[in-house]
Formats: C-alpha cells, sequence, structure tokens
C-alpha cells in the first residue's frame, strides 16, 4: 500500500470494451471504488469501445492498444510498456485474452501483484484451459464469478489455494424502476403472454432450445404465448432462418441487439435461459432486479442465484424440459408472481455492485499488505 493519503495505483485489463457481461462489471467494479483509496486505470487490448465513454465520464483513464487481433503477440510488449510507464502496484485482468496478456506483459514490466478474473467456465477450447495451466504461476489470486466456475477451474488445474469466489452484481434500481416497454413494436400484441431471452446468439448459449420449447408449447394448442428474443452474435441468420422456415414468425420475434433491456425485461412475464454453460449470468441477475421469474438450465452460478421453485425454475439441458419448465410458470400465475418478488428481494440484499466492489477492494488490500 502507498503511504497514507495517497490513493494506490491499480491497473484493470480488459479484452474489449463492447457492451457484454465482463465489460460492463468492469466499467461497475472500477467506477464504484473509492477514490482516495485506489487510483484506477483501465487498457482495452482491441479498440474503441462503447463503454469507453462511461469510464471516461468518470474520470478514469483508459487507454485502447488497438491489437490487429486476439493472436497479436506484439500487445503484451505494448501493454508492458505501457505498465513500465504507469507503475501499478497491481493489476486486475478480465476474459481470457487480457488474463493471458496481463499475465506475461505484467511480470515483464515488474508488476508486484496480478489478479486474473475468470468469468465462465470454459467448456469450449482445451486450449484455453492448457494456457490457464501453464501461465497460473504469474498470478496471485484467480476470481471466479461463482463457485461452480471455481470448482470448474480447480477440477481443470488451477490452484485451489489461488482461487477466489467474488459473484456478478446488478444495478438493481435500473431494473426495478424502469418503465415497461411497448412490445407492440415487435408485433406482440396486447394482453399477450411473454418469455423474454436475452444473450448472445452463440453456441454456448443455445437459442434454438428455445425455438424447439416454443414449438413444443404451441403445439399444445398455446394461443397466447409470444417469445421474444434479444441480442446478437454469429447464428442471428440461422436463428432469423430457422424461425422463417419452422414458419414461428407471427409468435417469435427476433429483436437483435437491444439497448433498453429493462424496459424490455419489465414488459414480460419471464425469461428463459438456455445456456450450455455459463459463469454467473448477468442477464439472471438482471431478470431477478425487474421482478421476472427465471426458467433456466442448471448452468454454473445459476443454482448460486436461483432457489428451485423459490425464485425460479430449473430444468435439464432439453427444450422440452425447458417448455415444461415455461408451462409449470404458466399454470400458476400467483406462485410466479411471488417467485419474482421473492427473487427480486435476493438481489437487493445480496448482488448489488456495491457490495461486489467492497469485495475486491478487500481483496486489493489483502495482497498488498503482504
Amino acid at each position: 500500500m502507498t503511504s497514507a493519503g495517497t490513493p494506490t495505483r491499480l491497473g484493470f485489463c480488459i479484452t474489449d470494451l463492447d457492451p457484454g457481461g465482463a465489460e460492463k462489471a468492469i466499467v461497475q467494479l472500477v467506477t464504484r471504488l473509492d477514490r482516495s483509496t485506489w487510483d484506477p486505470i483501465v487498457w482495452c487490448l482491441s479498440g474503441q469501445g462503447a463503454l469507453v465513454d462511461e469510464l471516461a465520464d468518470a474520470d478514469i483513464p483508459v487507454t485502447c492498444l488497438g491489437a490487429a487481433g486476439m493472436r497479436d503477440a506484439h500487445m503484451v510488449w505494448t501493454l508492458s510498456r505501457h505498465l513500465r510507464r504507469r507503475r501499478p502496484a497491481l493489476l486486475q485482468t478480465f476474459l481470457f485474452h487480457a488474463n493471458i496478456a496481463g499475465r506475461v506483459a505484467g511480470r515483464l514490466a515488474g508488476v508486484p501483484h496480478i489478479v486474473s478474473g475468470i468469468r465462465v467456465a470454459e467448456r469450449r477450447s482445451r486450449t484455453r484451459l492448457w494456457l490457464d495451466r501453464l501461465t497460473q504461476r504469474l498470478v496471485d489470486r484467480h476470481v471466479c464469478v461463482s463457485r461452480g466456475v471455481a470448482e470448474f477451474s480447480i477440477a481443470a488445474g488451477l490452484y485451489s489455494e489461488r482461487v477466489a469466489v467474488i459473484p456478478n452484481g446488478v444495478d438493481g434500481e435500473r431494473f426495478i424502476n424502469a418503465t415497461a416497454a411497448d412490445l407492440s413494436e415487435f408485433g406482440i400484441p396486447p394482453g399477450s403472454r411473454t418469455v423474454i431471452w436475452v444473450g448472445r446468439l452463440d453456441a454456448q448459449k443455445m437459442p434454438l432450445t428455445l425455438l424447439d420449447a416454443a414449438e413444443i408449447i404451441m403445439q399444445t394448442g398455446d394461443a397466447q404465448t409470444h417469445f421474444l428474443i434479444v441480442g446478437a452474435g454469429s447464428m442471428q441468420a440461422e436463428l432469423e432462418t430457422a424461425v422463417r422456415q419452422r414458419s414461428l414468425s407471427e409468435r417469435v420475434h427476433v429483436a437483435g441487439w437491444r439497448k433498453d433491456i429493462a424496459e424490455l425485461m419489465k414488459a414480460a412475464d419471464c425469461l428463459a435461459l438456455t445456456s450450455a454453460w455459463e459463469g454467473m449470468p448477468n442477464v439472471i441477475l438482471e431478470a431477478m432486479a425487474a421482478g421476472l421469474p427465471v426458467v433456466s438450465t442448471e448452468v454454473e452460478g445459476v443454482r448460486e442465484l436461483i432457489e428451485h421453485g423459490e425464485t425460479g425454475l430449473l430444468t435439464a439441458h432439453s427444450p422440452s424440459a425447458v417448455a415444461s419448465g415455461l408451462q409449470q410458470l404458466f399454470a400458476d400465475p400467483e406462485r410466479t408472481s411471488r417467485m419474482g418478488l421473492s427473487a427480486q428481494q435476493v438481489v437487493k440484499q445480496q448482488f448489488t455492485w456495491d457490495c461486489v466492489a467492497r469485495a475486491y477492494s478487500d481483496l486489493y488490500c489483502e495482497l498488498l499488505q503482504k
């Protein structure tokens, strides 16, 4: 720690600053740190992202390194030069590429402490797991967003004594106080029941599972339920084609990327999450803050948020299981409403960003005092 009255300089490094769960998390964290104690600086490996302005508005220096690609080894040396010049006492990294580049660049620059942020149980790439293991001696702490991710990471070979858990948070007031959107712009008639799905359109999130579940529900004669899919990604064209080919366009609405998530959630009746793996889904925290009951596949971090039958429903990884969970909610509106209110209380008490910032601050103090 620096002398009394002088804030300790902290470095933060993330792969990009486009809107996403980890990217929003770093903004929430650094803007809530006590500036009389900490002096945060942010580096982004890629180009200018949409969240840069939020950091700049909070008077937090941000440098985008403009890496040609995530395989651009030169960015390690570039980042190392920046770190040597600004001399942070601790470097916190988020997302895989920033984790690896930050570890190497930080040690080359002589940064005393490095903290790695693990946001997801990485089931897609064995190479990433191998690189995590190979470079783990460069890291003082691996901060996982859930116990599920921590258990996965330890099983994958990370030293258990260097693994800690700090959950995600949510800006609860934004979702609690949001005004419900008018869903008629998507072709959803007033009074309809709406299931909302929010996320990156990617194989990990399994959006096609929601289409399969929607078909099962419609085949029962349900003429009331609509499905609103919000997000962008590599599967968007495939998803839109599937909706047309299955003649689901009147009931399944693909909205693309939207910034009014809070308002859309306020207008919906429940949230569905169909992921194959996760870390701690921000979208579930946001739905809980909005008072929405959740039907989710049982993936990492979800059981730490959802108490089955009390604040939502957990299902197996199949369209029929997701459809069954949604139908259980539809069948008992009073129970569904109680679940949403209970979920909202959990978020208010346990998952605020101020709580998250305090937990990170305590960890930084612990490491620096050593």
